[in-house]
């Protein structure tokens, strides 16, 4: 045997050897030494040395998981937010970033519904209880976001006659602009109604029948004071004047002044916004993400405290690719799709973050009811008894919702109880229906086949669940064939407020404040949010009047007796929903939602969350 292959074989044997006996090094954190004798050659004979090896020591903690960022992704809905200037916002995704951008003079809880002071401090009210003055906080700067610094800033007034600056703080003066520049008609904010229904002499400003500002009843009495008339006393006018669309906006972004150039109705993009709530805008990519920050300047209160998480992103997705980003983590809470209500209950995982609660809401289906075939009552009243809502609830939405017969949702102050009045409104009833719809027929000498219809949807896969389970309904009891069409978000809403609004049209509306005037009145009488009208007459949404129903739901928000009060909506109800059948009530809400196990929060009642209240927890 060759030398050189006789002592490779010795030294794997001697290693093997050494290995075997070699002590397993002990759990302890001090090192061992250890010592391994090897056999090498040394001029040309074997020698055995030892060599001294000293192991390094296992780890004795497990390395930290890293810190998960102080951000919550939220998903907002299918298509761009419409738009977060406080005059113009409408919709539930709208009026939540405005709302977390911005303070109204008072502010909802969103978890009990009791109004609390928002920058408003105090308020005083007249014995007749129509004037209140309002005492403001001297301490909230306007802010925005620096993209250049990265870090929210606060904005300076312009230099004095020494060039010195000062931080523009929030004032009476901004409140009285951002009300009356809401309700001027070019700004076409569609709240203005809201305002023009309790102000002195908003409605006429609104209308354009005065051009002078100062005939409206807001006036800032200095910096720190705003005084408003109202027309009638309410329990709800200091939940009015507390809404997004009385906020201060800032005018000097809006029309420019010696320092600062005029946007316009872009003064709403990032890198122009100015705003003073607990978040202000850091970024939006239209039709993809908008990212609200935390607002370092906001001062904070017992109601309405600094904000724990530092951003807020929301994604713009369909319900069901939502759910799917919410599985793998990449957002935080999310609506379940009607598509995964079966499996949310049943999954383990998922149950357990699963949350099902009444929400005060009514999802709905309105009538034009100035557009052909469904102009006549008669064929509304068989397309909304010929609904069972209770099959709706069973079979497609899952969520525990309850069969709504009228619009105001029970909960509401003033509103009617399914307890008090359970025959109130419409019900499903096939048989009436389908006499009803062939007594159309025969007078109008039509076969069914003739009723051209169709009914538009939001688009979304879930509004698109119910319209199908609709549509299915209509032939089945009725031999009705309707046809199906829907629209992005964004323009759905200015299509159904329009001269080209459908026959029939999906909707849904949750309370601004807890009561029913927030619903009956303020959705659905002349000039309501659904029922636009100009110098009193409709012309889209429901386009409908009923003089009688007007008068009950006048009546019933200027009625101190709470018994009568309820009784006036009532009566609004039933001429509502099925005298006239203007709308076909569908269910009353529940909020179906995931939450992620990280995330501590609370839930609102009224679809606009409060995300200053949440937090992000380290696991």
């Amino acid at each position: 045997m060759k030398p050189a292959v006789w002592l490779s074989l010795l030294l794997t044997l001697l290693a093997m050897v050494v290995a075997c006996a070699a002590p397993a090094a002990p759990a302890a954190t001090t090192p061992q030494v250890i010592v391994v004798k090897e056999t090498v050659i040394s001029g040309g004979t074997p020698q055995v040395v030892e060599r001294i090896i000293t192991p390094t020591p296992a780890p004795t903690t497990v390395p930290a998981k890293p810190k998960r960022p102080n951000v919550v992704r939220v998903n907002a809905s299918l298509g761009d937010v419409p738009s977060i200037d406080p005059g113009v916002s409408e919709d539930t995704t709208s009026i939540t970033v405005v709302e977390e951008t911005f303070m109204g003079l008072t502010r909802l809880d969103e978890v009990t519904n009791e109004l609390h002071p928002g920058m408003a401090t105090k308020w005083d009210i007249s014995p007749d209880g129509r004037t209140y003055t309002f005492a403001l906080r001297k301490d909230v700067p306007w802010v925005r976001w620096d993209g250049a610094k990265k870090q929210v800033i606060k904005i300076q007034m312009c230099p004095d006659k020494d060039g010195k600056t000062k931080d523009r703080l929030v004032t009476a003066k901004d409140f009285e602009y951002g009300i009356t520049r809401a309700l001027k008609p070019e700004t076409a904010s569609p709240y203005a109604y809201v305002l023009a229904f309790v102000i002195e002499g908003a409605a006429d400003y609104n209308a354009g029948t005065t051009k002078d500002a100062s005939k409206v009843g807001v006036k800032a009495l200095d910096d720190w004071t705003l005084q408003v008339k109202f027309i009638e006393p309410a329990a709800y006018n200091a939940n009015i004047i507390g809404l997004w669309t009385a906020i201060a906006v800032p005018k000097w972004v809006i029309e420019g002044d010696d320092c600062t150039t005029k946007r316009g109705e872009r003064w709403t993009e990032p890198g122009f916004f100015q705003s003073f709530g607990p978040y202000t805008l850091k970024e939006w990519i239209h039709d993809s993400t908008l990212t609200i920050v935390k607002n370092p300047f906001w001062p904070g209160d017992q109601w309405t405290p600094q904000p724990k998480v530092d951003e807020v992103a929301f994604s713009m997705l369909d319900p069901v690719p939502a759910m799917a980003e919410f599985e793998t983590s990449n957002l935080d809470w999310v609506e379940v799709p009607l598509a995964d209500m079966d499996r949310a209950r049943g999954d383990a995982k998922l149950s357990k973050l699963l949350s099902i609660a009444p929400s005060l809401c009514t999802y709905y289906y309105g009538f034009n009811t100035k557009a052909k075939f469904v102009d006549d009552m008669r064929v509304r009243r068989a397309l909304s008894m010929a609904v069972d809502r209770v099959g709706l609830i069973k079979n497609v939405t899952k969520g525990d919702q309850e069969p709504a017969q009228w619009f105001a949702r029970p909960g509401l102050v003033g509103a009617p109880t399914m307890k008090d009045y359970p025959d109130l409104g419409v019900k499903y009833n096939p048989a009436e229906a389908k006499k009803l719809l062939d007594e159309y027929l025969k007078e109008k000498g039509l076969t069914i086949d003739k009723l051209d219809i169709t009914a538009m949807y939001s688009t979304s896969s879930s509004h698109q669940k119910i319209a199908e389970y609709i549509q299915q309904q209509w032939k089945t009891n009725l031999g009705l064939s309707v046809k199906l069409t829907n629209q992005e978000w964004k323009v759905f809403l200015k299509t159904t407020k329009s001269e080209d609004t459908p026959q029939i049209f999906r909707n849904g509306w949750c309370l601004d404040y807890p009561d029913a005037n927030n619903f009956d009145r303020e959705v659905l009488s002349v000039g309501g949010s659904q029922n636009p009208a100009r110098n009193g007459v409709p012309y889209g949404g429901v386009n409908w009047s009923n003089a009688k129903f007007e008068e009950l739901v006048r009546k019933a928000a200027q009625e101190m007796d709470p018994k009568k009060r309820v009784d006036l909506y009532a009566q609004a109800e039933k001429i509502l929903n099925w005298d006239d059948a203007a709308i076909i009530p569908l269910y009353w809400y529940t909020s179906v939602q995931v939450t992620q196990p990280w995330i501590k929060r609370t839930f609102s009642i009224g679809g606009h969350q409060r995300y200053e209240h949440w937090e992000v927890v380290q696991q």
